[in-house]
């Protein structure tokens, strides 16, 4: 393409043309190509001051030796030296009380909320509801506790948690595998079933609920009580009521008497963590968030 200049403007053309229209070839503006120069200039200085090239295991820390990780651990230290005082305080509350003091107790829903949804919504959710009903995830806004649901019973669940191997104070109750085990046959396991949607108000057979309930009496009402309702202390759930939390059809509730259940709740408190575990203060403080909530006691 040959290079000519336009009769006009005098401006050469760059030799492109499509369909009769050609493209000039007009210098840069010069405070544009200034700005340009000094944006280079500006890239070349920052990748020299501050953290810029990335390396194998890091990236290259800059003359000034600048950190946004540094500056971020010296606004939450400033921070929680302001709130020291309250943390101490926390520790060490008598939970049944801590509503009588409004500031610590403000203090402590809010840190429990935080600490609520890092550790705890994964399974409960992040409105505490369990997720769904027959996951296996307690809802916690109901008043169906297992181990109970006073402020300082929660604080207790959440420092030793259910069923772990981490914690020797862990609550611990294990269902009998009445099918798996051998112990009842399959069809005793079905008269159960239908005597215990007998006596959840759910559609049973009337005929397999009589027989179902010799049973129960004689298998099940040791920690499900005679009436079926229960021994929260515990930890074996109220039979009589519309909250399950395996499930309260008929396939549910015959895999659970079948093959029992066995839900496990870590140990939180840092004394049985070496990663991750919660202080005293965030224990006392996740169990002012839930129990303020409205479920428990």
């Amino acid at each position: 393409m040959s290079e000519k200049k336009d009769e006009t403007s005098g401006v050469s053309t760059t030799g492109h043309q499509w369909d009769g229209i050609e493209e000039w070839n007009n210098p840069l503006p010069r405070w544009w190509l200034y700005t340009f120069y000094v944006c280079i200039v500006w890239a070349i200085a920052y990748t020299i001051l501050y953290p810029a090239w990335p390396l194998v295991n890091k990236a290259t820390a800059g003359l000034l030796g600048y950190s946004t990780r540094a500056e971020v651990a010296e606004q939450i230290s400033v921070v929680e030296a302001q709130n020291a005082a309250l943390e101490t305080k926390l520790a060490s509350a008598d939970l049944n009380r801590i509503a009588e003091d409004a500031a610590l107790h403000n203090y402590a829903v809010q840190g429990g909320a935080s600490v609520f949804r890092n550790n705890c919504a994964q399974c409960h959710g992040s409105g505490a509801n369990g997720l769904r009903m027959g996951s296996g995830y307690p809802n916690l806004l109901d008043d169906d506790w297992l181990w109970g649901g006073e402020i300082d019973e929660i604080a207790y669940t959440v420092r030793h948690g259910i069923r772990n191997e981490q914690s020797d104070d862990a609550h611990y109750a294990e269902m009998t595998a009445f099918g798996r085990d051998e112990i009842l046959e399959s069809e005793d396991i079905d008269k159960v079933v239908q005597y215990v949607l007998k006596i959840s108000s759910q559609e049973f057979d009337a005929a397999m609920a009589t027989d179902g309930e010799a049973l129960f009496l004689d298998n099940c009402a040791a920690c499900h009580m005679d009436d079926g309702t229960g021994d929260m202390v515990g930890g074996a759930p109220n039979l009589t009521d519309a909250i399950w939390l395996y499930g309260g059809d008929v396939a549910a509730l015959t895999e659970t008497v079948n093959n029992a259940r066995f839900g496990v709740m870590p140990a939180w408190s840092n004394e049985y963590r070496t990663a991750g575990g919660l202080s005293d203060s965030q224990i006392n403080a996740v169990a002012a968030y839930v129990h303020q909530l409205g479920g428990g006691q």
